[in-house]
């Protein structure tokens, strides 16, 4: 007779790779999971509750329905974002990663290492998140709706955890070294047997305690591994320092003339320092994303239809409603205006430092700051959908992107557990059965050989940079969107650059104004202001407060009309003779009156000139491509001095120039770009780029300014050569330390401090990133 899973039900084969009832490990682990909560009445709810298998339990044993946490999008994929606690190494990224992708039908899983975000992807309507979920925690990780500010809260009690222990480490250390030191200015004079083993025993009773208080992160860590049948960098270190106290135990109890609980201790207090230092780095470069994800845990004040507020939290605001939001509150949703002025702090979004003035039919965004006017807004994102929430996701899947580097340590990582514990293993054998040392002194060899090999610094070469790089772009207003564009960036060549929107400031101004009659600039600025063509409103600009004239006719393709006056194209109402102008131009038709020519002009963004002129000076191939006509082009490229430009190009013919180029990186902004933003080795939009061009460029820099540009492929380039330095670092600490430690040069208590510093060493070079100049 077949046996039924315990856990899912289903039929359990004959050869399982799980225990007597189980169909697999995955249920075998989730089974124990839930009896080792106390949630007995689990199974027995199953049975006459179909939706109890929605559920999973929490870590105080409640259940959570992963269903009601599901994000179906246009496309019919679902989204799931969890939390994941438990992480400590690129090596547990990549189990994750890679058992749920090894789940039929799931499309992507990421796990963003800084913010533990589990983005999980699926389309069949018949997966059920509940054994997604089962499969992660059989591994022996906790999985959580992903909350910010449960993140937050995480991460201090993770913090403060380690405090503690390091300060009971500290406390132990520093006693347990002064009975050691009275031992051994005890032995240059004469101390008696007797006294020795009093201070061994009082070493014992402040060491043993601290040990097993201050080695807890440590020691949950190796046994949550190893019951999920694997291990981490911790089961090694668990190992040297249990095996290290307990043989010092067992020393005094023979009263053996050597322990080492000060090598014990010792051990532990360095380690803790490394991996409290760790966190806190790790802290200060995830801090961008995190403070960006907090910021949309604010309650929202939504207006009923009876004119009456109502406070809910922004997971229960739709879209539709209308919210209110006075002065000095942060917006917590994207939306609409439909009443009231203000002006509007933006910097979180566009790097910009002066606030933007705001009114009716204007559009906001959460994670933006009111100053000055309450506003009603209609809600058209919240939560997840907001712009704020795609800016994070960005920088989210930036960092986690598998780049060539990544995943060279991944491969390094995951192979730590395995290879550390079999060498371990031959130096005691060699030293104690070849060697002939005591089986103490080979058995502190091998805890020195577990310690100093450690991966820390492998495991931290990348990310750290990564997360730093991000970091540093982010405050500049560049969100990188593929985790593969800082090594893109890195290795660029040639730089090609749109002209409109991008060289140019995308908006026409008028040129010239003093050229031309006070009367018929203000006539015509009032004829202008019935429309809302970009020149109408650039000549508009260009006068300021004017009088809109009353009975104006709008001419589709040609202009404006009031009464016997006319305003619009050369060919409508200008003087066809005239010389063309290099840019845009308005005609101004009175009657008994020449017509008068209004100039206007796209002009450069600010800084395009020092942009340009850094670039070639850093040897980079400068082009440009445009699909406008040719005057305009070539007065930009004569006043960039860009040598090699074309006009009126076609996409294709973008694509056709660019696969000519040795790596080049397209900077456009158009309708017109977006192909060759595709097929360029790496590409760079503005963020007033239109969507597509967003959405098919590897970056998107904020702001009316081109210095992004040098920014992004600064930070790039430095970054590789910090990955470089930390791999090298890395490599040749390894290099020099294993075979030091193998050979039984290096105390357990060396090798801590060694492997904790080469951590920090990694830390410390990648720091250089997040400040001072490229």
């Amino acid at each position: 007779m077949t046996k039924a899973c315990l856990h899912c039900g289903d039929p359990v084969p004959s050869l399982s790779e799980g225990g007597d009832g189980f169909c697999c490990k995955g249920c075998e682990g989730a089974y124990n999971l839930i009896n080792g909560l106390g949630l007995k009445t689990y199974y027995e709810r199953r049975t006459i509750d179909p939706e109890i298998k929605a559920l999973r339990p929490d870590e105080d044993g409640a259940m959570i329905n992963y269903r009601a946490h599901i994000i179906e999008e246009e496309d019919a994929t679902k989204t799931l974002y969890l939390m994941v606690e438990g992480i400590h190494c690129a090596a547990c990224v990549w189990l994750i990663e890679t058992a749920l992708a090894k789940q039929d039908g799931v499309l992507q899983a990421r796990v963003n290492m800084s913010t533990r975000r589990l983005v999980l992807k699926w389309r069949a309507d018949d997966i059920d998140p509940n054994e997604l979920v089962g499969t992660i925690n059989a591994l022996g990780y906790r999985l959580v709706p992903f909350d910010p500010c449960l993140l937050n809260s995480e991460n201090q009690k993770s913090e403060k955890e380690l405090l503690r222990a390091l300060a009971v480490a500290g406390f132990a250390t520093a006693n347990v070294m002064l009975f050691s030191v009275s031992v051994w200015a005890g032995y240059s004079q004469g101390m008696m047997e007797s006294t020795r083993d009093l201070m061994h025993w009082l070493s014992a009773l402040v060491a043993m305690p601290a040990v097993a208080y201050a080695g807890r992160p440590f020691f949950r860590s190796a046994l949550t591994a190893l019951k999920s049948g694997r291990t981490n960098m911790d089961v090694p270190i668990s190992l040297a320092v249990i095996l290290t106290a307990a043989m010092s135990l067992v020393q005094v109890i023979n009263s053996e003339e050597h322990v080492y609980f000060d090598s014990s201790i010792s051990l532990l207090f360095f380690l803790l320092i490394g991996r409290y230092l760790d966190r806190r780095a790790r802290g200060r470069a995830r801090g961008a994303a995190e403070h960006l994800l907090g910021l949309n845990a604010v309650a929202v004040s939504v207006l009923l239809d009876d004119g009456t507020q109502s406070l809910l939290p922004p997971d229960q605001v739709k879209d539709g409603m209308t919210v209110l939001s006075t002065a000095g509150e942060r917006i917590a949703v994207d939306g609409v205006i439909v009443d009231g002025q203000s002006d509007i702090d933006t910097s979180l979004i566009s790097g910009e430092s002066v606030p933007v003035t705001v009114k009716t039919d204007d559009r906001v965004f959460a994670g933006t700051t009111n100053l000055s006017g309450a506003l009603k807004i209609k809600v058209t994102a919240t939560g997840e959908s907001t712009l704020l929430a795609e800016i994070v996701r960005l920088m989210e899947e930036a960092e986690a992107g598998r780049a060539k580097y990544v995943a060279i340590a991944d491969r390094v990582a995951q192979q730590y557990g395995p290879v550390v514990n079999v060498l371990a293993l031959g130096t005691f054998l060699f030293w104690f059965f070849i060697a002939g040392a005591a089986w103490h002194e080979a058995l502190l060899t091998a805890v020195a050989v577990l310690i100093i090999t450690c991966p820390c610094a492998l495991a931290l070469a990348v990310p750290v940079v990564q997360v730093i790089a991000s970091g540093r772009l982010m405050r500049q207003g560049i969100l990188v969107k593929t985790g593969t564009a800082l090594e893109r960036l890195a290795q660029v060549k040639h730089v090609v650059f749109d002209k409109t929107g991008t060289l140019t400031q995308g908006r026409a101004e008028l040129v010239n104004r003093t050229e031309i009659d006070d009367e018929a600039v203000m006539l015509a600025a009032s004829i202008a202001a019935a429309s809302k063509h970009p020149l109408s409103r650039a000549l508009c600009r260009a006068v300021g407060r004017v009088s809109v004239k009353s009975g104006v006719q709008e001419i589709p393709g040609n202009g404006l009309e009031w009464q016997d006056v006319r305003l619009g194209s050369r060919n409508w109402c200008g003087d066809e003779a005239a010389p063309l102008s290099a840019g845009p131009e308005l005609w101004l038709n009175q009657p008994d009156k020449a017509p008068i020519c209004f100039r206007f002009e796209d002009n450069l963004r600010s800084d395009a000139q020092d942009v340009i002129t850094q670039l070639k000076a850093q040897g980079y191939g400068l082009h440009l491509l445009s699909g406008d006509r040719t005057e305009p082009v070539r007065k930009v490229a004569e006043d960039l001095a860009i040598d090699d430009w074309k006009a009126q190009c076609t996409p294709k013919a973008k694509c056709d120039a660019l696969e000519k180029l040795d790596h080049p990186l397209m900077v456009g902004d158009g309708l017109n770009d977006a192909p060759a933003l595709a097929a360029a080795h790496v590409s760079l939009s503005p963020s007033t780029a239109i969507d597509v061009s967003q959405t098919a460029a590897d970056a998107v820099f904020q702001g009316d300014r081109l210095r992004p540009v040098i920014e992004a492929l600064g930070v790039a380039k430095k970054a590789e050569i910090l990955v470089k330095q930390n791999f090298a670092l890395a490599f040749i600490y390894n290099g020099v330390t294993i075979p030091l430690a193998v050979a039984g040069y290096v105390t357990p208590l060396i090798a801590a401090v060694a492997m904790s510093t080469s951590s920090l060493v990694v830390i410390a070079n990648a720091l250089r990133l997040s400040r001072g100049k490229l």
